[in-house]
């Protein structure tokens, strides 16, 4: 099941559920919460709702992952309500929980209450906030555009700001064009861990030279996004062109461009961060892997079916706005994991309602 949810793969995760089933009775309850963090990392909040409702038991670790897990997948008020039943049912949370209805609040866009729940983790439960819990709030703060909010946030806090902290908002910095803070952050992040360089330069905020790279780390910079067509998983690279069928893939691109366009659609060439005309920045942003991978996608799945992408780094703002309205014009639903959290792109929209 472990594997399955690595790679996102859903199919293969209901055949490994089905003899589980079948071959162990009654199973344990860690089966069980295995099986709930592997369709959730599959993007099948259904399936986990099933399982979680069918379990005869639950700990714990059942709430905290279908709480974040349903999070991570934009049903925030759905997760926010599972954490009011499992108040409700007499139950004390742990740290780890309030991580994710941190999470959960950023993606309903309720910081009122998520700035509740950290006053009421210690006065109510007795549970210290650790930097973790800082990082959190930062990111629920910085997720819903609440920049400064977020800033004023950090300077309050009773010890010195971790590595991690400053990468946070520096990355939502990024997200919102608020460059300028996030110049500052990343200079933060430079001092206080100077290794996190190549992350810096990845996330835009700071030019990396090829002379700064270890060898080993080249390919961790590099922007993949797997796809998975009829259970087999397929690997694309930003700006690859030796896919078999890389001529059918960016002639589908630029079709797609041109409706998009006619719908609304303008690129954020801001996105991309090398000094070249509009024409040529407008290419580069088809070369973006998850754009690869949709195209190849669309090209080999059965028609009006699901498309699931994951992504290793985060998924620029351009790429966001581009498959929101591709959903719509080719009237399918595209899943895609990126490295903060779920998207669901259905009819022009996405489940992260644009907080992420």
């Amino acid at each position: 099941m472990k594997a399955c949810g690595e790679v996102k793969a859903l199919q293969e995760a209901k055949t490994v559920h089905e003899h589980l089933i079948g071959s162990f009775s009654p199973l344990k309850i860690s089966i069980y919460n295995r099986i709930l963090e592997t369709y959730l990392k599959c993007g099948s909040t259904d399936d986990a709702f099933d399982v979680f409702e069918k379990m005869p038991r639950r700990n714990l670790t059942s709430w905290d992952t279908m709480i974040t897990g349903l999070a991570r997948n934009g049903l925030g008020e759905d997760a926010l309500d599972l954490f009011s039943q499992f108040k409700q049912a007499g139950l004390k949370p742990d740290a780890k929980m309030f991580l994710g209805v941190f999470y959960s609040c950023g993606v309903v866009g309720d910081i009122n209450e998520g700035m509740l729940h950290f006053s009421l983790m210690s006065s109510d439960y007795g549970i210290v906030p650790s930097m973790e819990h800082y990082v959190g709030v930062v990111d629920m703060l910085g997720s819903t555009g609440n920049l400064d909010e977020a800033l004023e946030f950090i300077e309050k806090m009773p010890f010195e700001a971790s590595a991690d902290v400053w990468e946070t908002l520096m990355n939502l910095c990024r997200t919102h064009g608020h460059l300028e803070l996030g110049d500052r952050c990343a200079e933060l992040v430079k001092q206080l861990d100077p290794s996190r360089l190549n992350e810096q330069s990845k996330a835009g905020l700071i030019p990396l030279k090829e002379s700064d790279l270890k060898k080993n780390e080249k390919k961790k910079l590099a922007s993949q996004s797997p796809l998975e067509v009829r259970s087999r998983v397929n690997e694309y690279r930003a700006g690859d062109t030796s896919h078999p069928a890389n001529d059918r893939i960016y002639a589908l691109l630029r079709r797609l461009k041109e409706h998009m366009k006619e719908a609304g659609y303008v690129p954020e060439t801001r996105f991309v961060l090398h000094d070249i005309d509009q024409e040529s920045k407008e290419e580069a942003l088809l070369a973006h892997s998850e754009r690869l991978a949709l195209a190849n996608g669309l090209l080999t799945s059965p028609a009006r079916g699901q498309i699931r992408i994951i992504k290793n780094l985060r998924v620029c703002g351009d790429c966001h706005a581009a498959f929101k309205i591709m959903s719509k014009i080719v009237g399918r639903e595209i899943i895609m994991r990126d490295a903060k959290r779920f998207h669901h792109f259905s009819e022009g929209l996405c489940s992260c309602r644009d907080f992420w």
